[in-house]
C-alpha cells in the first residue's frame, strides 16, 4: 500500500493479458458496488461531507464520481466492441463533481446505479472472446490508443482506488 493519500493502493500498473488476471479484474468490477457500499456503511452526513484528503473530494463526491466514471467506462467498452477504433469522449471530472446531481442527490442513488450498471458490465465482460480485449479506442486527451484489456485493468483498479480512499479515511478518523 502507498503512503500517498492520493494513491492508497498505488498507481495503475498495466499488465499483460492472462486468464487469471481477467477473472480477477472482472470480479473487481462485479463486486465493486458492494465493496463501495460497505465502505460508506453507517457514515453520517458530516462524515460524507469530509474530504478523503486535503484538497480532495468528499466521500459523497467520490461515490458519485465512481458512478459517473463507470458509466463512461461501460459506454467506452460498448463503443470499442461495436466500432473500429472509436475516439472516446473525455469529460472534466472535477466540473462534474460540483454539478447539482452530485451536490443534491443522496449517494444511495449512485450506489443503486452502480449495482445495476456493474451487473450488465460483468455479463458483457464474461462473454467476451480473448480477441475482444485487443480491440481499441482512442483517448484524445492522452493522444493514444487503448485496448479494452488496458481499460479493464484500469477500471478494476479505479474502483479499488476510490474505495481505498474511503476506507483509509475511516481508519484515519477512527470511524
Amino acid at each position: 500500500m502507498s503512503t500517498d493519500p492520493r494513491y492508497p493502493i498505488g498507481k495503475y500498473q498495466p499488465q499483460e493479458y492472462s486468464d487469471t488476471l481477467k477473472q480477477q479484474w472482472i470480479a473487481d468490477i462485479q463486486f465493486l458496488p458492494q465493496e463501495l457500499e460497505n465502505a460508506v456503511l453507517n457514515l453520517d452526513e458530516a462524515q460524507l461531507q469530509t474530504p478523503y484528503r486535503d484538497g480532495g473530494w468528499t466521500v459523497h463526491q467520490l461515490v458519485h464520481h465512481v458512478a459517473d466514471s463507470h458509466m463512461n467506462a461501460y459506454i467506452r467498452f460498448k463503443l470499442g466492441l461495436t466500432e473500429e477504433n472509436p475516439t472516446i469522449k473525455p469529460y472534466d471530472e472535477n466540473k462534474w463533481s460540483v454539478l447539482a446531481d452530485v451536490d443534491i442527490v443522496p449517494i444511495n442513488v449512485s450506489l443503486t446505479l452502480l449495482h445495476a450498471l456493474h451487473k450488465r458490465w460483468t455479463v458483457l465482460l464474461e462473454n467476451l472472446e480473448r480477441t475482444d480485449f485487443d480491440r481499441t479506442v482512442v483517448h484524445p486527451e492522452h493522444g493514444r490508443q487503448m485496448t479494452l484489456w488496458f481499460l479493464l485493468g484500469l477500471y478494476a483498479w479505479h474502483g479499488r482506488h476510490h474505495t481505498a480512499h474511503i476506507t483509509a479515511l475511516r481508519e484515519k478518523m477512527g470511524w
